[in-house]
């Protein structure tokens, strides 16, 4: 027994499904290819302006020295491990940050008394430089880890907590009124109307404090910290070794592109087709 549709009709669907498949795969593979043309271009004008001279490797090594420093810090096994460590800040200061950003964006913008007592106060800290903090980070805590999650905190948890407040305030307080009707509670309230509301906005908030928080990062570590990336380039320029230099500013520019390209971005538009205000054919 079929459906009304037919064999027909499903063969149709699926042919569809197929055509459409194809014209994704197409937009993504020339949107790479575009952004691939960029980056040969500056590697084909690296390698002209040093290999031929006219710069000096002292200023600016060429593409050869670079990936072969590259290689022998992978070998010495010293690449990995200032990776690992920024890494591995980024990841201790999104679970520290991000959830009580969340926590308190939520309670300032379901409670208005809480918010016009908080919001003043959350404007001026957020108004600060995560890095301003660094000086006072250091003598509280010493150079390391926890100084320099302590300004990875500072940048990403304020810009959560403001898109968190945004998200929350623009969700219709009909859908509240409806739940309550419907015999929810304010934990209801909170985890089945306004979280969802607000995530594409909050997620917005955490590609935004990503971002930032991934230079801060690299800035607090030049001064606060003896290792990862930032620590490997400032160690590196005292002695004069621009081809290590290059190398980190490489590969952070790298971790940041493949991050945001291949799992922030993803991520924020699943987000907004899930709950933001998108309408999508069936």
């Amino acid at each position: 027994m079929t459906d009304g549709r037919g064999t027909g009709g499903v063969e149709a669907e699926a042919a569809k499904e197929r055509r459409a498949r194809v014209m994704r795969l197409r937009r993504n593979l020339g949107a790479f290819l575009r952004g691939s043309a960029s980056f040969a271009f500056l590697l084909a004008l690296w390698y002209v302006l040093t290999g031929r001279g006219i710069l000096p490797s002292m200023f600016l090594p060429t593409p050869g020295e670079v990936a072969r420093i590259v290689i022998e810090m992978v070998r010495d096994g010293s690449l990995p491990a200032h990776v690992g460590a920024s890494l591995g800040r980024v990841l201790v200061g999104l679970v520290v940050s991000v959830p009580l950003g969340i926590g308190l964006g939520v309670v300032m913008g379901r409670s208005r008394v809480v918010a016009r007592a908080l919001e003043p106060v959350v404007s001026f800290l957020n108004s600060l430089s995560g890095i301003a903090w660094l000086p006072l980070a250091i003598t509280w805590f010493g150079m390391g880890w926890v100084s320099v999650t302590f300004i990875l905190f500072n940048t990403i948890f304020f810009l959560v907590l403001f898109n968190t407040l945004v998200g929350v305030r623009g969700v219709p307080r009909l859908f509240e009124q409806a739940l309550l009707t419907l015999g929810g509670t304010r934990r209801h309230i909170i985890f089945q109307v306004l979280i969802p509301g607000a995530m594409p906005s909050i997620v917005t908030g955490i590609r935004m404090s990503m971002g930032f928080g991934w230079r801060a990062i690299i800035a607090a570590e030049m001064i606060g910290s003896t290792n990862g990336l930032g620590f490997m380039i400032y160690n590196a320029a005292n002695f004069h070794q621009t081809d290590t230099i290059v190398a980190g500013i490489l590969l952070i520019g790298a971790i940041w592109l493949v991050t945001d390209r291949l799992v922030l971005v993803p991520f924020e538009r699943w987000t907004v087709e899930r709950w933001g205000l998108v309408w999508r054919p069936s």
